[in-house]
């Protein structure tokens, strides 16, 4: 399949998951509620669609960011909960959570500056993170102009678009810029919802692309596979080798390369600004959260099956989206862990 072609299959199939999350619990008993992260939807409602095809059982997945995922499965409203910001070890104990990573993918900025095309605007993180801070306020700004020899910057006016909701998004987002900007980390910080100098804001990755899509000179941040959805342009970023390098599944799996998954508590791995000469610098992985007591082992074991299902088969689908599939050496990892922890009156849930 050629670019062409495989950006065009990645849209209809990102086009048609809304489609299928949205449209409402399913008559049948087998039901798996989920919430949270925006990060994953796309891949999650194409998963969702072929397990139910294969299996009857649908997925009813609310794309409502990270913090209400991690609300919801808290107060045991839903089967699981989906969050791009890991939890440590502590705040999971608190709550009886496990957290397993379930897919891989990259946060990407995206830009709407007339006469800028896909991928020819180069940033730096410093740069980036004095756009976000308001410091740079214009798009011909001399500190962009000198990453960009040759090309032709307008007299734009910057419009910062971010994250008005809880977003593990922007919690992989904000951890990227306070690993490259004392300023930042300092001022701002590193959270699901941080204190804006600037900007408007939008909810879920879906606000954001929609506002970026529409505002002449705006740049905002969004999981790679909803700019290809939104047919968004994209900036090249600097990473840690120096190298300005484009939003690729190739790029993506150059980060993830380096994750010591093993040696994680609690599955607690942070994948930004990661070393290596083709790295993507701010790529992260997706949580799923689940009662390692669970009321309902019948219900539990179907949750734990469809995931392992996803592991299974959905590498395919998953790298069609731009998206990194966990490694084998991993998933075994992670099955390992729900035989040991989930359980149902004192018994194992899994397999």
């Amino acid at each position: 399949m050629d670019a062409k072609s495989n950006k065009l299959f990645r849209t209809i199939l990102i086009t048609l998951t809304a489609l299928i999350l949205s449209s409402g619990p399913a008559l049948a008993a087998a039901t798996i509620n989920g919430a949270g992260a925006t990060f994953p939807y796309p891949v999650y409602g194409q998963w969702a669609w072929q397990y139910n095809k294969e299996t009857g059982v649908k997925l009813n997945y609310q794309s409502i960011g990270s913090g209400g995922g991690i609300r919801q499965i808290k107060a045991k409203t839903v089967d699981f909960g989906a969050s791009d910001a890991p939890l440590k070890a502590a705040e999971l104990d608190e709550a009886g959570l496990l957290q397993f990573p379930m897919i891989m993918g990259g946060v990407v900025p995206v830009i709407n500056v007339p006469g800028i095309e896909d991928g020819a605007l180069k940033l730096s993180g410093t740069t980036l993170a004095n756009i976000f801070l308001g410091k740079i306020s214009t798009w011909n700004d001399a500190a962009i102009a000198k990453e960009n020899p040759g090309l032709a910057l307008p007299e734009t006016a910057i419009t910062v678009v971010y994250r008005a909701d809880g977003s593990g998004t922007t919690w992989i987002f904000t951890n990227y810029l306070s690993k490259v900007s004392p300023t930042w980390k300092d001022s701002i910080g590193n959270a699901k919802a941080v204190k804006w100098p600037a900007g408007v804001g939008g909810k879920g990755n879906e606000g954001v692309a929609s506002y970026v899509q529409r505002i002449k000179g705006s740049i905002g941040y969004v999981e790679y596979a909803y700019a290809l959805q939104n047919k968004l342009n994209y900036s090249l970023l600097q990473n840690q080798a120096g190298n300005y390098v484009a939003p690729t599944s190739a790029a993506f799996q150059a980060a993830a390369a380096n994750a010591d998954w093993a040696n994680a508590e609690g599955f607690y791995l942070v994948l930004t600004d990661q070393p290596g000469a083709e790295s993507w610098p701010i790529t992260g992985a997706s949580f799923i959260l689940v009662h390692k007591e669970q009321a309902k082992a019948a219900t539990a074991k179907e949750v734990l099956t469809f995931f392992d299902w996803c592991y299974r088969n959905g590498a395919s689908t998953a790298e069609k989206l731009d998206y990194v599939p966990m490694p084998e050496a991993v998933v075994s990892l992670v099955e390992k862990t729900w035989m040991e922890q989930i359980k149902s009156a004192g018994k194992p849930v899994w397999p």
